[in-house]
């Protein structure tokens, strides 16, 4: 059984970042949403700014390759999922799962009061997966201003062919030992 391990990504993972995500895109080819599997990675430049800025993740199968990988932000004062991807030969194992869990320690570290991001209602690798883990649907009138601005970037880019919304999870404040006790290990199966 290969054990993953969660660590900060590094430039030097920049270009396997690239290729999980056109691998992760795969799937919603399946699901007659061409486009999304088709769509470009993120950018180079933009996948250097996380890392530099430590809000990179990515988790490595035995070998200290990534297979899977994590980009936060801060947007309204709220931890912001920005991206998630795992590579589809090792999807349904958790890594995703693992991979949300380090970012909401890592919220929870910095005394992020919820955490919020953007993502497609019906895809049940979406939508229905974060309701699982927490996360609620945001009314319009609920999005923050930089929430706002990210679905506009959205919609502008062609997203909003399927139906995308704003979700949030709140973190409620914890005593630093039982944060550190809900922060998953490094290492998992």
């Amino acid at each position: 059984m290969t054990t993953y391990r969660i660590r900060p990504a590094r430039e030097i993972d920049l270009i396997v970042l690239q290729d999980i995500e056109r691998s992760a895109g795969a799937p919603f080819a399946d699901m007659g949403m061409t486009s999304v599997a088709e769509d470009d990675p993120p950018s180079i430049d933009s996948l250097r700014e996380f890392v530099q800025n430590g809000r990179a993740w990515v988790s490595t199968d035995g070998s200290d390759r990534p297979v899977a990988y994590l980009l936060a932000d801060v947007v309204d004062g709220n931890a912001h999922l920005g991206q998630v991807s795992v590579h589809s030969e090792v999807m349904r194992r958790g890594i995703g799962t693992a991979l949300l869990n380090h970012m909401i320690g890592w919220a929870r570290e910095h005394r992020l009061p919820a955490v919020t991001l953007t993502t497609y209602t019906h895809v049940p690798w979406n939508g229905p997966y974060y309701e699982r883990h927490g996360f609620r649907y945001l009314a319009e009138h609920e999005e923050s201003p930089g929430l706002r601005e990210i679905r506009a970037a959205e919609i502008a880019h062609g997203l909003d062919q399927w139906p995308r919304a704003c979700m949030r999870r709140e973190l409620p404040p914890a005593s630093r030992r039982l944060s550190r006790e809900r922060n998953p290990s490094s290492s998992y199966r």
